[in-house]
């Protein structure tokens, strides 16, 4: 998890400064618009996935795993569907945003529980 959120990280940096210098000419407002919510989520929840695993170091869980599996995917969905809006004309890619979404939501869910103890064993 740790190296996902490593290179989660990375990639959303390096997007990032892309749109930052010049991606509205290629993308025009609305994409480059999407590509910066994408690289806004892609952030916040790699930095959350960089925590889970180093929780996961420390005191395991079940409900923290699921949690982390749950941001990978919302990363890759979410921010991955934003991207493919932006940069081609499939429309499939709008179905993948708000199943990223809810893994997005199942993740902190995930989390919490396992933050309320109802899941902790010791490592």
């Amino acid at each position: 998890m740790v190296v996902f959120a490593a290179l989660s990280c990375f990639t959303s940096i390096a997007v990032g400064a892309w749109t930052a210098h010049g991606a509205d000419i290629l993308l025009g407002p609305e994409g480059a618009g999407w590509v910066r919510t994408g690289v806004e989520y892609q952030a916040t929840h790699s930095l959350a996935l960089l925590a889970v695993g180093i929780m996961m170091s420390v005191r395991p869980g079940r409900f923290l795993g699921w949690s982390g599996i749950a941001f990978a995917i919302g990363i890759v969905l979410f921010s991955g569907g934003l991207y493919g809006l932006a940069l081609t004309d499939l429309s499939a890619f709008a179905y993948a945003t708000p199943l990223g979404g809810i893994a997005l939501i199942t993740g902190w869910l995930l989390l919490a529980i396992y933050a309320l103890a109802l899941d902790r064993y010791a490592p």
